[in-house]
């Protein structure tokens, strides 16, 4: 498996110490390829989790926050148990050092990583769906999961729940430019496929952007920090923190959404995502 972290490369699976007089979030997102042909089709191939450590007195400005972060690839798909296997401790790890355990639409990761999990997986993975499906009974001052897509409503005003649209709305820039020339699943295929690295380094930039904007969410959503003004670019935020990870950040297609403050706003749709013309209306036959 390919292991980039911001942590200790002797310790990168484990989650940092915990300071004094902080909240931590934990955030986690799961890449997996899609075959809705065949039942549970989906193969998780790479998640990344993003710690975010905020004061517990106070709302802090989500610009002045550090963050730590850990990131695994499969280099080959006979790995995905083993890379299971760690996601599966992370989760653990999360729910036993972090206050708030995080994802967007988290309950489909850990399905997706459930059904594909090796047995001695299987438990952790369980449990912790079961306390995603009872987080809203869950007491707030002891840890407990929060679904950016489910429990953020109250801050937002648009109907869409996706993340990108989620975070635009609250003024955090994720412009993906991985997404340009080709799906996700499409670059996937090109690293496993053809051993092309910068279709690895784009969904794994990608799948960091969305748990470490997926952190931020949260954070906004418990109260624990408030909205930057006039934006928080996220892929600044991975410039800094992910520095010499991966190439790619040093491309100039990367690199030219560092100086804006929220492009995302008002970047155009991709074609399946762009608003559709409404349906004619039946003419009456009576």
């Amino acid at each position: 498996m390919i292991i980039k972290s911001s942590l200790s490369s002797a310790r990168p699976l484990e989650p940092p110490p915990l300071r004094s007089g902080t909240v931590r979030i934990a955030s986690v997102d799961v890449e997996w390829t899609k075959n809705y042909r065949i039942k549970n089709g989906q193969r998780p191939f790479c998640y990344s989790v993003a710690w975010l450590d905020l004061p517990a007195d106070g709302t802090a400005d989500l610009t002045a926050v550090p963050y730590e972060w850990t990131s695994v690839y499969v280099e080959e798909p006979g790995e995905m148990d083993a890379m299971i296997r760690h996601a599966a401790a992370t989760v653990t790890a999360a729910a036993d050092t972090a206050t708030i355990i995080t994802g967007h639409q988290f309950c489909a990761d850990l399905s997706v990583l459930e059904a594909n999990a090796p047995t001695d997986a299987v438990p952790a993975l369980q449990r912790a769906r079961k306390q995603w499906r009872q987080r809203r009974d869950a007491d707030p001052d002891t840890s407990h999961y929060l679904d950016t897509r489910y429990d953020a409503g109250h801050l937002l005003t648009g109907v869409s729940r996706r993340l990108v649209d989620v975070c635009t709305e609250l003024g955090l820039d994720v412009t993906q430019p991985e997404l340009r020339k080709a799906s996700m699943p499409a670059w996937h295929r090109r690293w496993i496929e053809g051993g092309e690295p910068e279709g690895r380094e784009r969904v794994s930039v990608l799948n960091l952007r969305h748990s470490l904007s997926t952190a931020y969410v949260a954070a906004l959503t418990a109260e624990l920090a408030h909205r930057p003004n006039p934006g928080l670019n996220v892929n600044r935020a991975i410039a800094d923190g992910a520095k010499g990870a991966w190439s790619w950040l040093e491309t100039p297609t990367f690199t030219e959404l560092l100086e804006d403050s929220c492009p995302s706003a008002t970047a155009a749709l991709s074609p399946s995502k762009a608003p559709k013309r409404p349906a004619r209306r039946r003419s009456s036959t009576r």
